[in-house]
């Protein structure tokens, strides 16, 4: 065992053992846990629970602001339009309530008014403490009966005035800096959907856990509601879209968002964390098991939406293992894809036949044919396996490859040789793991509005090898999670088991339509060993598709048999040309607080 690994592991267990020392009940409760959901969702929750538990440096207070500067901002704004903040109430502890609303008097900027709508609480202190508040800004309604969360906000909005919406929970705080960190962002991008970073608080007011979200994803959100809060919306467009619906209570902010990303012109995020979660046991924040409904109304939510965007019969969503995850999926236009799967080759048959028995037998799905590039293979044993797999297969074909080394080269030359719709490009070093990899890969790739799609590979202790590429990382390109286990967990960036979109992929499993090839165009083979594979993806981006990640296409990827370190001068000078912006701009798919120095996710 390397000596790297034997730290990691003591660094594991020193976090166990805090963990521990923290909470004196974990044990009981680890128990529990095996109990309920068997050691399996034990381990996962336990691994998910070490890699979260980081060192987390909470954003500035109000010590540490320079308010004359942010007065002179706002100063010189040429928006400073009126936020009505909505913040539904029933039955909250007051202490709770108070610091909730204290968040919003604290604020920098000025222009505000809090819109409190008590929902029937059957606490009459509630009644007392709101009527108690004296300031104009602060406007407050009663209801009669419960409607519940959904009708209550609506009831807040009713009586607002603003032209921008931001929700605040009954319990939970606002930075100081949440409204000015909105409106500059309205003057600058003038986005009719806004969202932030995040934190929790505990009873103690500790901050922790922060979750440093990607800029837009639609393929994520149809994963799992990662807007969270702040949430903030043009009031327009919350009026457009039929404001909250009821029967999605515990899903209401899913289903909305949802909603307003069909209409929205820009949706942007502020990668600043800017509103913190109360982790009190009546809250998802702390217990996700708290409310089993919510999960239920947000595949509701999901499978409408589902429906709107690519009709109905042609989309639909289905639970996913894990709570508030789901697994969207899509029908395929017309008749089912012929899919060429392109794997270049120079005997190494070792590790070409597992690859290729793998795809026969775990395949299920799609009709396909497999092209082997064989790029000057010498060993004789090498041409007889080839004669002898196209006699036994005929959707198999060993196409000869004579000349020099080149990734993009040969990937173009199987896809002129090919009579697919879509083509996966696959490494010879791969194995298949799951059954339906193909078809979700195709699936997906078909999408109108889909560049590239990539897979989870994995090394063979199981652990990580490629869940998605993040610019900039190293330097240059790296695989985010890489060495860690496939386990769910949130903090401080997105689960890996979560389907979302990315810059890029690895070409190692990477799935592109024949439609989108056609429109812009395939690999550059001025690159010759790595690198092709991400301007590819970067390429699709700036033709306005998305690049996909999905999880459940799993393989294993045995990436250090057959690469060596060696990479030619040129695939730098080209990385460096086409990679520039995001190196320098940052990856709109990662997080600016996060660290590029690191592939496993933690704050800088």
């Amino acid at each position: 065992m390397k000596a790297g690994r034997i730290f990691g592991h003591i660094r594991k267990a020193i976090h166990l053992l805090k963990l521990i020392w923290k909470k004196p009940d974990f044990i009981k409760k680890g128990l529990n846990e095996i109990k309920k959901n068997g050691f399996v969702k034990f381990k996962e929750k336990m691994i998910g629970a070490l890699y979260s538990n980081q060192t987390y440096n909470p954003p500035e207070n109000s010590r540490s602001l320079n308010y004359t500067d942010i007065e002179k901002e706002i100063s010189a704004f040429s928006e400073k339009p009126l936020i009505s903040i909505i913040m539904p109430v029933y039955n909250v502890e007051i202490k709770w309530l108070s610091l909730a609303i204290q968040s919003v008097f604290s604020q920098t900027y000025y222009n505000w008014e809090l819109c409190i709508v008590d929902d029937a609480s059957t606490k009459q202190e509630i009644k007392g403490y709101l009527l108690g508040i004296n300031d104009i800004r602060v406007k407050v309604k009663f209801l009669t009966n419960n409607q519940g969360i959904s009708g209550a906000s609506n009831e807040a909005v009713s009586i607002a005035k603003g032209e921008y919406i931001v929700l605040l929970d009954n319990d939970d705080e606002l930075h100081i800096n949440a409204l000015y960190e909105i409106v500059k962002a309205i003057n600058q991008t003038s986005a009719d959907f806004i969202y932030s970073d995040e934190d929790k608080i505990d009873l103690n007011g500790n901050h922790r856990f922060p979750f440093f979200k990607p800029d837009w994803s639609p393929d994520l959100l149809r994963s799992q509601m990662y807007i969270g809060h702040i949430f903030a919306f043009k009031r327009k467009l919350f009026e457009k879209v039929g404001r909250f619906r009821l029967g999605y209570e515990g899903a209401q902010d899913f289903d909305l968002a949802l909603r307003m990303s069909e209409e929205a012109i820009l949706i942007h995020h502020i990668p600043k964390v800017l509103y913190s979660w109360r982790e009190i046991e009546t809250s998802t924040a702390s217990n996700p098991d708290s409310k089993p409904y919510a999960h239920e109304a947000g595949l509701k939510a999901l499978n409408e939406h589902l429906v709107r965007v690519f009709g109905k019969g042609k989309a639909w969503a289905v639970e996913d293992e894990f709570h508030f995850v789901y697994d969207a999926r899509y029908k395929i236009e017309d008749e089912a894809p012929f899919t060429s799967i392109i794997i270049p080759t120079k005997d190494k048959l070792e590790l070409l036949e597992p690859c290729i028995e793998s795809i026969l037998s775990v395949t299920e799905g799609n009709d396909y044919e497999i092209l082997i590039l064989d790029n000057n293979s010498e060993r004789l044993e090498s041409k007889n396996w080839f004669a002898k797999i196209q006699g036994e297969y005929a959707n198999i074909r060993v196409i000869q490859a004579h000349y020099e080394f080149n990734w993009s080269k040969l990937n173009n030359h199987g896809i002129r040789e090919s009579r697919g719709n879509v083509f996966i490009f696959l490494n010879n070093d791969t194995v298949i793991l799951s059954s339906d990899w193909m078809q979700r890969m195709s699936e997906k790739a078909l999408r109108d509005d889909v560049g590239t799609v990539g897979g989870l590979l994995l090394f063979e202790d199981n652990t990580i090898q490629h869940a998605g590429v993040v610019m900039g990382m190293g330097g240059w390109a790296d695989h985010i999670f890489k060495g860690m286990r496939p386990v769910h967990f949130g903090s401080p960036f997105v689960s890996p088991m979560l389907t979302r979109n990315v810059a890029a992929s690895t070409g190692a499993c990477l799935a592109v339509s024949r439609k989108t090839i056609d429109k812009i165009g395939g690999f550059n083979e001025e690159f010759i060993i790595c690198g092709s594979d991400v301007e590819l993806s970067l390429r699709a981006i700036k033709n306005g598709l998305n690049n996909i990640y999905d999880p459940h296409v799993k393989l294993y990827h045995l990436e250090s048999k057959t690469r060596t370190s060696f990479i030619p001068e040129i695939d730098f000078i080209m990385s460096e040309k086409y990679y520039s912006p995001y190196r320098e701009e940052g990856d709109p798919f990662f997080n600016a607080n996060l660290s590029l120095s690191s592939v496993i996710p933690i704050q800088k």
